[in-house]
């Protein structure tokens, strides 16, 4: 017993030594759950999106947040791009999966162009249109967190608009369509990326838990931090804008 004892302690010893080597570590995704947090409760606790759920929304509410979707979703599958052409070559299992990941999003944001049509606005007006400085920076870190700093950072964007997807979206929709009314084909990008959008999740899940390496985690993690807040930021900008126009 005394030899058994003395083996576990020098396990424990040595699986602390490479824990602070980043060798073994807590998979990725539970990391991702459990350090972010804060910054999903910053972003779920929006005003506007505290509105839904008391179907305490307009018309107005919801184009706005269709613009704003669709002047972000234009983008991902260029971002995708952008991040499989920067994978290096020891990530070529990744760089297939974002093959995959594009042929999936490809188009996303004509749905949203077609919600909005159902809802009575002129698409091409959206389309030509600009985004909020909220959707625009949010974009613009994108681009530069993928091409200056790292295209694993890509990912932590993947975790939050596919995470937050899932968890408000069906209800949402659910809720939008009975306090305004609108026919169903007025909900295609959300339902999308509701509950029907669950494989995607486990397919995220099973990737990044390939990711063992600390600091590589650390990263993906940072990026996912800063963008639940960005994405937070064009909902508190949306739920603002009345306000806006009465200080005017």
């Amino acid at each position: 017993k005394p030899l058994s004892i003395f083996r576990l302690l020098s396990t424990i010893c040595t699986r602390r030594q490479w824990l602070r080597r980043g060798v073994i570590s807590m998979n990725l995704y539970t990391r991702l759950e459990q350090e972010t947090q804060a910054e999903r409760a910053y972003l779920t606790s929006s005003p506007i999106i505290q509105q839904v759920f008391r179907g305490d929304i307009s018309l107005d509410d919801y184009t706005a947040f269709l613009r704003e979707a669709y002047h972000h979703v234009k983008h991902t599958v260029p971002l995708l791009m952008a991040t499989g052409a920067a994978l290096p070559e020891s990530k070529e299992w990744l760089r297939e999966a974002v093959g995959e990941y594009i042929e999936e999003e490809m188009g996303h944001q004509e749905w949203i162009l077609n919600d909005l049509a159902t809802c009575g606005v002129d698409k091409e007006t959206v389309r030509h249109g600009q985004p909020s400085a909220a959707t625009e920076l949010m974009v613009a870190y994108a681009y530069d967190a993928v091409r200056r700093k790292n295209p694993l950072c890509f990912f932590g964007m993947v975790f939050v608009l596919e995470g937050t997807s899932i968890a408000l979206a069906d209800n949402a929709a659910a809720m939008i369509r009975k306090t305004l009314d609108l026919p169903g084909g007025a909900f295609s990008y959300l339902r999308s990326h509701g509950s029907l959008d669950q494989e995607h999740i486990v397919f995220f899940r099973d990737l990044m838990n390939k990711i063992d390496d600390k600091a590589e985690q650390d990263l993906i993690i940072h990026s996912a931090k800063m963008f639940f807040q960005l994405y937070a930021n064009i909902f508190r900008t949306l739920a603002c804008k009345d306000t806006l126009g009465e200080a005017a």
